[in-house]
């Protein structure tokens, strides 16, 4: 096909950083955050150094100014996968320099005009966004379709960030809107912004796994259990399949004076409420039915990032609502935390979110704190003075030896988990054991040779890295064959 581009550029610096022309023709759009409130000649003198080892097709500064870096015919290097990128258009976009890198509305209202001009010149009357990776991935979009992916989904990364992503729905369906376009389609939830109808597929305790997935990745961040959120998940979605899976998106709509606007991730349709009824129960176990203003989300990390804001945020007079919640291991004072601020009105509720905590499990969705296990660099466990180094990452504490020769990384029980490989070959080991086996070559899948070293000390004169050592292998100046370094002393 015959690749165009944008006639909305105000401004071209193209970037060296590109693998030449796609080789799968245009139906994703990728919008990312560039992390930073720059300008399009900021953005262009970032992505033309070689060293940046990045670059996007467009950018839309802080002024909501348009940049071409690579041009549409070409492959950016934007998303972590040469496979997104062969067929995506990429376009970093000026944003917060901290989560949820929010863009300003001049920035999303030019991202939505560029999305527009793109599709058009590439044929396309619909955007489509299935807030689900694995759902967009496997899914062949028809010939005037467009489809949204995002950064994060290849990478470990925020990209586009929380604010974004909680628009990619508004997105696809503004632009669509614009194109003429419907937003049905035969993939899913194309252009609405909610994963209902992901879920809807899905039986309850596969919605509850992969929703379990996003309360453990809200637990890391905010400190709120994982199985207590999930559980009032459940139980506020109607505790069945089919409530579950369609009530998933707007599960935490709290009351707007509770919520208020300024928690994260709040806008719904363009309004930041909606109207239903619900009944409150009084002390003496009578219930009294209220109608209130309660808000709704496009997505369920929306959902959950509003909700853990509310809990971590709310009030009583100057003090936490919800006080020693955050941190709190034990699921039952956590929940007992929620009721005694006020979250419920149930009398039952502690009862009801402990039994389904219980049922499914969801203790294991909770974030398990790791002990910390140091590695230390020295000559010889033995020789504690020779230390030069502790680390909790091991990938340091290996930099750290291969800087110093003589010097190996051990864990905490005095095993060595690396050696740096020998530059100085020939050197002597100290064998401690009697029945080292020595190896045909450098691994415990070369065959042994029926033979032990024997207490001693030997010549290694290669050192090669293999199987079943961290530390390596030394090849025997005997010829008689290779040893775990693991078990050697050098000397």
């Amino acid at each position: 096909m015959a690749y165009t581009n944008s006639s909305m550029v105000a401004y071209t610096k193209l970037s060296p950083n590109h693998s030449g022309q796609r080789t799968h023709s245009i139906d994703r759009i990728t919008p990312h955050c560039v992390v930073g409130q720059c300008t399009a000649e900021g953005l262009g003198d970032w992505f033309v150094k070689s060293s940046t080892k990045a670059s996007s097709n467009y950018g839309i500064d802080k002024d909501g100014r348009v940049g071409l870096y690579v041009e549409e015919k070409n492959r950016s290097w934007c998303s972590s996968s040469n496979a997104n990128d062969q067929r995506a258009i990429t376009i970093e976009c000026a944003s917060d320099t901290s989560e949820p890198y929010a863009f300003r509305d001049v920035v999303y209202q030019k991202l939505i005009a560029l999305c527009v001009d793109i599709c058009k010149r590439n044929g396309k009357k619909k955007l489509l966004w299935f807030g689900d990776k694995d759902t967009t991935l496997n899914y062949s979009p028809k010939a005037d379709e467009m489809v949204l992916t995002v950064h994060r989904w290849f990478a470990n990364k925020s990209c586009p960030g929380n604010w974004m992503y909680a628009r990619m729905g508004d997105l696809a369906e503004k632009v669509t809107a614009q194109l003429g376009g419907s937003s049905d389609s035969g993939g899913g939830t194309a252009g609405k912004g909610t994963q209902a109808a992901v879920f809807a597929s899905l039986s309850e305790a596969e919605v509850i796994k992969k929703v379990g997935a996003l309360f453990t990745a809200d637990q890391k961040k905010t400190g709120i259990l994982a199985s207590v959120s999930l559980a009032q998940f459940i139980l506020e979605s109607g505790y069945g399949k089919s409530e579950l899976a369609q009530n998933a998106n707007n599960v935490f709509g709290m009351k707007c004076s509770l919520s208020g606007n300024t928690w994260a991730g709040s806008v719904w349709d363009g309004t930041s409420k909606y109207t239903k009824q619900t009944k409150e129960q009084n002390a003496d176990g009578s219930y009294v039915t209220i109608t209130a203003d309660f808000r709704k989300y496009p997505c369920v990390e929306d959902s959950i990032a509003d909700h853990s804001a509310y809990l971590l945020g709310a009030k009583n007079g100057s003090g936490l609502r919800y006080d020693g919640l955050k941190g709190c291991t034990d699921y039952k004072k956590a929940v007992q935390i929620i009721k005694d601020g006020g979250y419920a009105t149930s009398l039952t509720y502690v009862e009801k979110l402990c039994s389904i905590i219980e049922r499914w499990n969801l203790t294991q969705y909770d974030v398990k704190k790791e002990a910390v296990v140091w590695y230390r660099v020295r000559k010889t466990w033995e020789d504690s003075q020779s230390q030069i180094g502790a680390f909790k990452i091991l990938e340091n504490a290996k930099k750290c030896a291969d800087q110093n020769p003589g010097y190996r990384v051990f864990d905490a029980s005095g095993k060595v988990v690396y050696a740096p490989t020998a530059s100085d070959v020939p050197f002597l080991v100290k064998v401690s054991i009697t029945d080292l086996n020595i190896r045909t070559g450098p691994g415990t899948d070369h065959a042994k040779t029926g033979k032990f070293t024997g207490i001693g000390v030997f010549t290694i004169v290669d050192v090669k890295s293999g199987k079943g050592s961290t530390a390596g292998w030394g090849k025997l100046k005997s010829g008689a064959g290779w040893i775990s370094l693991a078990y050697a002393e050098r000397i």
